[in-house]
C-alpha cells in the first residue's frame, strides 16, 4: 500500500513540484494550502507522515503542527520554510516537528528526508508526548480522558483533555487565547472571549484545593494562560 503524505504548502507551483516528485518516488500525497484545511483532512484522514510549510493562511504551520501533536504523538512531521534562522528552527523541533527543511531546498534531499522519516517510524514510534500526568494530589489520562480531582475520580471531555494537555507540555509558559483556539478547536478567529475562561474555571474547580487562589491554572490578563506545577 502506498505510503500516504499530507503536504501544506500554499505556494501552489512548488506545492505542485512536490506533489509529483513524491507520486514519482511512489507517494499517494494529498495536497491543501491552508492551516485549517490541514487540520480537518488530518482528522478526516490517515497519513504516514505530514510537511508543513510554517508561512499558510489562517492557521500557521507551528498552530497546526501542536494540533496534530494534541491528537497523534507519532505521525512524523517535516517543517519547509523561508525561516531559516536556529531559532526558528528550535521553535519547529520543540513544537513537535521532526525535521526542519529551509527554503529553497534541494529535491533529492527532501525525498531522502522523507524516506528516512518515514522508515524511522515504521522501526518504531516515539510517543514522546505526554499521556499521563501528575500534579499535587490529581492526575490526567490524555488516552482514556480518566482523570483524579480534589473530589476523586472524573472523566474529561475531549476539549478538556486536549486544553488541558496543551498547557501541561507548554508548563510555565504563558499560551495566547488565540494560541488555544488555534490548536484546540481550530479556529483562526476568536468565537468567544469566554470561550476558554470556561474552561479554566473548570479545571480550577475539578483540581485547585482553593479555585479563587488557584497555584496550578494562572489566568494573565490580556494576555493567556500558564499551567505551573509548584513544588
Amino acid at each position: 500500500m502506498k505510503k500516504r503524505i499530507l503536504l501544506v504548502e500554499d505556494e501552489k507551483h512548488l506545492a505542485e513540484t512536490i506533489k509529483l516528485n513524491l507520486e514519482i518516488e511512489d507517494f499517494h500525497p494529498i495536497v491543501v494550502y491552508d492551516g485549517a484545511t490541514a487540520i480537518s483532512t488530518f482528522k478526516e484522514q490517515r497519513f504516514d507522515l505530514v510537511i508543513l510549510d510554517i508561512m499558510i493562511p489562517n492557521i500557521d504551520g507551528i498552530a497546526v503542527c501542536e494540533n496534530i501533536r494534541l491528537h497523534d504523538s507519532d505521525v512524523p512531521i517535516m517543517f519547509l520554510s523561508a525561516k531559516s534562522s536556529s531559532e526558528d528552527r528550535i521553535l519547529g523541533l520543540k513544537k513537535g516537528g521532526d525535521d526542519y527543511l529551509t527554503k529553497p531546498f534541494n529535491l533529492e534531499e527532501l525525498m531522502l528526508r522523507i524516506n528516512k522519516l518515514i522508515s524511522r517510524n515504521e522501526d518504531g514510534p516515539r510517543s514522546e508526548s505526554v499521556t499521563e500526568y501528575a500534579f499535587g494530589i490529581n492526575s490526567a489520562n490524555f488516552d482514556s480522558y480518566e482523570a483524579v480531582g480534589k473530589d476523586g475520580k472524573f472523566s474529561l471531555t475531549k476539549k478538556e483533555a486536549l486544553l488541558l494537555k496543551l498547557l501541561i507540555e507548554n508548563k510555565d509558559e504563558v499560551v495566547s487565547r488565540e494560541k488555544i483556539l488555534q490548536t484546540v478547536w481550530g479556529y483562526s478567529v476568536y468565537p468567544s472571549t469566554r470561550t476558554i475562561d470556561n474552561f479554566i474555571l473548570a479545571f480550577r474547580k475539578y483540581f485547585e484545593v482553593d479555585p479563587k487562589n488557584p497555584k496550578f491554572f494562572l489566568s494573565l490578563r490580556g494576555v493567556g494562560y500558564k499551567f505551573t506545577n509548584p513544588a
